[in-house]
């Protein structure tokens, strides 16, 4: 879900079916969602605000949402399972070599957050001031990837000392976590890329430490 300008839909005749029209008008308030939350922050985002934004009334904006916080859940719920999708076709085949895979991954969610400044910062940043359900979501996510990692990082096998896959994957999760994060907060997008290669090595240190186990 890109977020440049919200585009609007042409005005008088046009051939889009009724369907067609209520699901370019959800699209366009979930992208001024994003955009709003991403300018002011998401205690400060008002309706009215993401209304003026994407050129939509507030009668059709409640035929979509309940409100607020059910427009900012579902817009994070949706930029999340594209992302996770991206980074799944990214891993590619399961023999592939392990720092292969995650270097791709890697690639994919850097790039991709370092594309979408608003994005980024509305769901690493602005997830933690929308209420307890938004950072369940947050988590719920974070342990998806952690899974994943955890079972490329480690094969399946058990770190040694019997810690098991997904734990090697939340450490491996919470240090990309912890730079990304850093970087967004302080606008520091190019530079997301960047740690890629320091992510990378900070992953092949881990294979080392399992190898030699």
């Amino acid at each position: 879900m890109e977020t440049g300008d919200v585009p609007t839909l042409p005005r008088g005749h046009h051939n889009l079916s009724r369907a067609e029209v209520r699901a370019a008008q959800r699209i366009r308030l979930l992208m001024a969602m994003v955009q709003v939350v991403a300018d002011q922050g998401y205690a400060a985002t008002t309706v009215a605000e993401v209304l003026r934004r994407a050129h939509i009334s507030r009668q059709t904006f409640y035929q979509h949402f309940a409100d607020k916080q059910d427009c900012f859940l579902t817009a994070f719920d949706e930029a999340s399972n594209l992302l996770i999708s991206m980074m799944e076709a990214a891993l590619g085949a399961p023999d592939d070599p392990p720092l292969t895979r995650v270097d791709r991954v890697l690639a994919t969610y850097l790039g991709a957050l370092a594309a979408t400044p608003s994005l980024a910062r509305t769901f690493l940043i602005e997830v933690y001031g929308a209420g307890r359900a938004a950072v369940s979501r947050r988590l719920a996510v974070q342990e998806r990837f952690a899974a994943a990692i955890g079972d490329v990082v480690t094969g399946g096998r058990s770190w040694p000392g019997g810690l098991d896959p997904k734990f090697v994957g939340r450490v491996v999760v919470g240090a990309v976590s912890a730079l990304v994060t850093a970087c967004v907060d302080a606008g520091e997008y190019d530079e997301l890329p960047r740690l890629r290669e320091r992510l990378v090595a900070l992953v092949a240190a881990v294979l080392s430490g399992i190898d030699q186990g």
